[in-house]
């Protein structure tokens, strides 16, 4: 229920929502720039104060759980 997140919450979702999208269709390059718009987002976002340190560490351990599923996917 996403009806109590914050803007920045939701900006984060939404990138999630396309990076998985990306990869059940088998578009891993796309997912992988994704994957990387959700890190970067999720550090200025926090910096910004725009996600709160619970937030941030949810997001990052979605990063880094990508991380580890695409980082046998090069170009």
């Amino acid at each position: 229920m996403g009806l109590f997140k914050s803007k920045g919450a939701r900006e984060l979702e939404g990138i999630i929502r396309e990076m998985k999208l990306n990869l059940e269709n088998n578009y891993k390059s796309t997912a992988h720039e994704y994957r990387k718009r959700l890190g970067n987002r999720c550090e200025e976002l926090y910096n910004e104060g725009k996600l709160s340190e619970k937030d941030y560490k949810k997001y990052r351990a979605v990063f880094e759980h990508y991380t580890i599923i695409l980082k046998d996917y090069h170009h």
